[in-house]
């Protein structure tokens, strides 16, 4: 394995990866020795009908050669859900006596199989087939769980292998969604150290700093993607690798999602509700970071007022606002509003407190916006460049639609981001979007 390249970006003092990470030309030629490290004489391959096309084939075939029991399961359905019906159809496929799991595939494939590795207790390896999101090293999974997206503990891979001969082969939308998904990080740190300020949340500038320079690099290396040059696609693969292992050193998501990545969960909780457009979580994450910035840039002239805040607060009627969720998300709102039963964080007293916080502190927080984040029109250049989405109505759906979807990323997660901070403050969305 010391013939691929690993990051050295991946390792912090008193930290070490918790697994193997090859990456490199002809990388899946290494799997013979992986699954001997593993004891893995007889392994199930899990992928759906592309991804066994686009690498899957050969993995069996490089296996097969060696004497490795192989068996498959390989999904059918355009696009695969990640949701209970696929890990339970998964799960009801995996021969029993296997030694280990091999995924190959990328977003929704990895995710069910770490699912299925934490169930099945067995070593799992993950072959990816595009440089498309930020989950490869993680021990969570995104999936929907009754109509709501949220992010389950599972396992991660043992090893990760990115064959940039593979990758580099990506359909073009899973290359830029990629690079969509480590744009995220502009505004995940942002926000990430403002919550530590108004909230006392948990923060380690080392981590940050790990997703910066990851997310440098892959900027840096923008240009050659759509060219398929290997460095570029090595850059970003690495880096989505860099941000799983960097959640899982923080032990939670901050250091690579905020506001944008729920904008995007919204979008596919309404898409998996009422069959509305979608994309691909990177391209949705690329035209959330837009926007997200954009609105921070106006959120930068706005000077708070106390009076407005507690106003607006005392005028916020809840009952109206989950009738509003309903309406929007259907029965993926019912998960929401249950967590806010246990949150809490429209509660007048704690607004209080942290409107407190924040004024006092407002123009430290100005800092952090000013430091972290990118000037949107270099954004927008550069997802031109791209042909990135840059609003709903890239993705097909209506721009009148911002204003609620933005509001309801208050209640994705307990996680402090820019609409609750604009609720905070008593900014409604149409108010800064207008």
């Amino acid at each position: 394995m010391n013939n691929f390249h690993t990051s050295p970006l991946i390792c912090l003092p008193g930290h070490t990866p918790s697994c193997d990470i090859l990456i490199g030309a002809a990388a899946i030629r290494a799997l013979p020795d992986v699954l001997e490290k593993l004891g893995a004489d007889r392994v199930c391959l899990v992928a759906d009908v592309n991804t066994f096309s686009a690498a899957g084939k050969a993995v069996c075939e490089i296996l097969q050669e060696v004497g490795t029991t192989v068996s498959t399961h390989v999904f059918d359905a355009e696009p695969l859900e990640p949701n209970e019906y696929s890990v339970g159809l998964a799960a009801m496929s995996v021969d029993p006596n296997c030694k280990a799991i091999i995924g190959v595939g990328s977003g929704v494939i990895n995710d069910i199989c770490k699912i299925l590795a934490n169930l099945t207790e067995k070593p799992y390896v993950i072959v990816a087939t595009a440089p498309s999101m930020d989950g490869y090293a993680s021990a969570t999974s995104s999936m929907e769980r009754q109509g709501l997206k949220v992010s389950l503990n599972s396992k991660c891979p043992d090893v990760i292998i990115g064959d940039t001969d593979i990758l580099a082969q990506a359909p073009k939308q899973a290359l830029v969604s990629g690079l969509g998904d480590m744009l995220a990080k502009y505004v995940s740190i942002c926000e990430w150290r403002i919550s530590h300020l108004i909230n006392g949340e948990y923060y380690s500038e080392e981590i940050a700093d790990m997703v910066r320079l990851a997310l440098k690099k892959c900027v840096d290396h923008a240009d050659g993607l759509l060219l398929r040059e290997h460095s570029a696609v090595e850059a970003v693969f690495e880096g989505l690798i860099i941000c799983g292992i960097a959640m899982s050193y923080a032990g939670l998501s901050r250091p690579a999602s905020g506001c944008e990545h729920y904008i995007s969960h919204v979008l596919d909780m309404r898409a998996a509700q009422f069959h509305t457009p979608t994309s691909t979580h990177g391209l949705q994450c690329a035209m959330g970071t837009l926007q997200t910035v954009r609105l921070y840039e106006k959120l930068k002239n706005i000077t708070p007022d106390p009076v407005k805040a507690c106003a607006y607060v005392e005028n916020f009627r809840y009952e109206d606002w989950c009738q509003r969720l309903r309406e929007l998300l259907g029965d993926g709102a019912e998960t929401m509003i249950a967590l806010e039963k246990r949150e809490g964080k429209y509660d007048p007293e704690k607004h209080a407190q942290r409107l407190k916080v924040l004024l006092d502190n407002w123009g430290a927080v100005l800092e952090i916006m000013a430091q972290e984040l990118p000037s949107a029109d270099w954004l927008e250049q550069l997802l031109d460049r791209l042909d990135a989405p840059k609003t709903l109505s890239d993705l097909g759906i209506e721009d009148s639609m911002m204003p609620v979807i933005l509001e309801a990323t208050r209640d994705i997660r307990d996680k402090y981001v820019l609409s609750r901070i604009l609720w905070d403050l008593g900014i409604t969305a149409k108010e800064i979007l207008s």
